[in-house]
C-alpha cells in the first residue's frame, strides 16, 4: 500500500492552535500500554458506598477484550482532493489569506511537499491526498466520520481493519457539526459499532481507535476530561474532553466507553506543538446520533430557526433589567419576519427557557434551539421589563446560508462621569440610517469608549427610550441616574450587528 502525503487542517484558539485531526502516514508512534497496578487503595471517605466500592472494585486489567470488539469497525479513510479545495478553512467555503496565522500554520504542519510558492498557490486544480479515520454503524457499510476528512474530496477510500480497500461515496455532510455520512457498496457484513445512549461520565475511562499519522488500528486509552467544551468553533459547540492520545489522523475515529459504545467522534485537538498533549475533543454520540439521522435520511441537516440576534447577558446588564439571576440569552434584536418576531419577541428581553428547559446564556439558546425541527412549535419563557412572560411560536428552518451570530461587548465596567462622545441625529448623516443617533466623536479615555462604543455606531434606545437627538441621550442618562440606576442599558447597532452595552454611570 502506498504511503499518502499528508492533509491536514487548523483551526485557531486564542493566540493557540486548535489542530484539525486529518494528516497521513510517514512518523512512527507507540501505542500506550495501560497498568492499573500502582492504583492507590481506595480511601473509605471516597468509597463508602457500597456501589461505589463495587464499581471500583470492577475496574477493567485492560482493554485487549473491549478493543477486539470493537477494532474491526474501525477504517482509514483516504481522500483525494483538489490543492484548491486543501486550502479551504473548516466549514470548507472560504479562502485563507496568503498572510494569515492558518496559512503560517498549514505551511508548518499541512504542506506534502514543503514551503508553497506564489506560482504553487496560483495552481488550485493540483491532486493531494489526505487521511483520516471513521466508523461503521450498520452491517451495509454506512460509517461516520468528519465533515473536514471528506470535505471538497474527489474520491474517498476507507480501509478496514483486515488491510482491504473500498471505494466509498459521501451520503451527505454537515459542516456546523464536522460531521460526515460515507457509504460503502456491496457488502452486508461490515462490523460495526452502536453509538451510546448514555453520556459519560467525567472522570470515566474510554479508548479511541483511529489512524493517526497514518498508523491504522492504533489503540489509545484516557479518561473523560470535561464535558460541554466550548471551544469557540461554531454555535452549537457541545464538547467532550478527552485526554487520551489523539492526533492528526485520528479525525472522524470513535472514542468508546468500556461497554463498547461509542461515546464520541474525535474532531479536534488543542496544541501549540501540532502534537498530543491529552487535550482532546469529541463530539457527542447524542449529536452523532441526531445528525446522522438525518444525513442518511435526506443528505443535508435541518435545523430550527428562531430568528434573533443574542447576546450574553452579564451581570451588570441583568441587574439593569432587575434580573437577580444571571441566565438567559440577551435578544439584541428579533430579525424582521422571523418566528421570534411574530411570537412578539422585542429587543431587550431575555429568553430564560425554552419548553420548560431553562437556558443558561445565548450559547445555549442557540444549541437548544438549533437541536430542535423545522415547524415544531416551542414556548417560550421570557423576561420582559421586570416580568416574565410566556410565549409560543412556530421554528422556521435555519437558512443555509446564514450562522447564527453573538455578539459579545465589551462591558469591563469602570465609573467614569462622562460618556464621551459627540453625538448627531441619524438623519442629518449622510449614509447613515433614519433612526437614532450617530457617534461622530469619541473620547478614547471615556466611558463609551471603554465599553466598545466606536465611532459610525448608531445609538438606538438608552434606558428603553427611543432616542433621535443627543437631547434624547442626555435625558435618558439623567432620568436613570435619578432613579438610583448605576448603570444605563445602551442598544446600539455596529457593524450591522445591533447589541446592548450596559454602561455604568456617574453617582451623586
Amino acid at each position: 500500500m502506498n504511503s499518502f502525503p499528508t492533509r491536514r487542517w487548523s483551526r485557531v484558539l486564542s493566540a493557540r492552535r486548535l489542530v484539525l485531526l486529518a494528516t497521513a502516514a510517514n512518523l512512527g508512534i507507540a501505542v500506550a500500554v495501560v497498568s492499573y497496578g500502582g492504583f492507590p487503595q481506595p480511601t473509605p471517605s471516597v468509597f463508602s458506598r457500597p456501589a461505589a466500592a463495587a464499581e471500583y472494585a470492577q475496574r477493567p486489567a485492560g482493554f485487549a477484550y473491549l478493543v477486539e470488539q470493537v477494532k474491526p469497525a474501525v477504517i482509514s479513510v483516504q481522500v483525494k482532493m483538489n490543492t484548491g479545495a486543501a486550502m479551504m478553512n473548516f466549514e470548507g467555503n472560504r479562502p485563507i489569506l496568503p498572510d494569515s496565522n492558518v496559512e503560517q500554520f498549514l505551511r508548518r504542519f499541512d504542506m506534502p511537499y514543503g514551503e508553497r510558492t506564489p506560482e504553487s498557490r496560483r495552481q488550485p486544480h493540483h491532486s493531494v491526498t489526505g487521511q483520516g479515520s471513521g466508523f461503521f454503524i450498520s452491517a451495509d457499510g454506512y460509517a461516520v466520520t468528519n465533515h473536514h476528512v471528506v470535505d471538497k474530496a474527489k474520491t474517498v477510500e476507507v480501509r478496514t481493519d483486515d488491510g482491504k480497500t473500498y471505494t466509498a461515496k459521501v451520503i451527505g455532510t454537515d459542516a456546523r457539526t464536522d460531521l460526515a455520512l460515507v457509504k460503502v457498496d456491496g457488502r452486508s457484513d461490515f462490523t460495526y459499532v452502536k453509538l451510546g445512549e448514555k453520556s459519560p461520565r467525567v472522570g470515566d475511562w474510554v479508548v479511541a481507535v483511529g489512524n493517526p499519522f497514518g498508523l491504522g488500528g492504533t489503540v489509545t486509552a484516557g479518561i473523560v476530561s470535561a464535558r460541554g467544551r466550548d471551544i469557540g468553533v461554531g454555535p452549537y459547540d457541545d464538547f467532550i474532553q478527552l485526554d487520551a492520545a489523539i492526533n492528526k489522523g485520528n479525525s472522524g475515529g470513535p472514542t468508546f466507553d468500556l461497554d463498547g459504545n461509542v461515546i464520541g467522534v474525535n474532531t479536534a485537538i488543542f496544541s501549540p506543538s501540532g502534537g498530543s498533549v491529552g487535550v482532546a475533543f469529541a463530539i457527542p454520540a447524542e449529536t452523532v446520533n441526531s445528525v446522522i439521522a438525518q444525513l442518511k435520511d435526506k443528505g443535508m441537516v435541518s435545523r430550527g430557526w428562531l430568528g434573533v440576534q443574542i447576546q450574553p447577558l452579564t451581570s451588570e446588564i441583568a441587574e439593569t433589567l432587575g434580573m437577580k439571576a444571571g441566565e438567559g440569552a440577551l435578544i439584541s434584536e428579533p430579525q424582521s419576519e422571523s418566528p421570534a418576531a411574530k411570537a412578539g419577541i422585542l429587543a431587550g428581553d431575555v429568553i430564560t427557557a425554552v419548553n420548560g428547559r431553562p437556558v443558561k446564556d445565548a450559547h445555549d439558546l442557540a444549541k437548544q434551539v438549533g437541536a430542535m425541527a423545522p415547524g415544531m412549535t416551542v414556548k417560550l419563557t421570557v423576561w420582559r421589563k421586570g416580568e416574565e412572560k410566556s410565549m409560543s411560536t412556530t421554528l422556521g428552518e435555519l437558512p443555509k446560508e446564514r450562522a447564527a451570530r453573538a455578539a459579545t461587548p465589551d462591558t469591563s465596567g469602570t465609573d467614569v462621569p462622562k460618556l464621551g462622545l459627540m453625538l448627531a441625529p441619524a438623519g442629518e448623516i449622510a449614509g447613515s440610517a433614519s433612526e437614532g443617533v450617530v457617534v461622530m466623536e469619541i473620547d478614547p479615555d471615556g466611558l463609551a469608549s471603554e465599553h466598545g462604543v466606536k465611532t459610525g455606531d448608531v445609538i438606538l434606545d438608552v434606558g428603553g427610550k427611543k432616542v433621535a437627538t443627543p437631547a434624547d441621550v442626555r435625558e435618558a442618562v439623567s432620568d436613570a441616574h435619578k432613579n438610583g440606576k448605576r448603570t444605563v442599558l445602551v442598544r446600539l447597532k455596529s457593524d450591522d450587528v445591533t447589541k446592548f452595552i450596559a454602561i455604568p454611570i456617574a453617582r451623586a
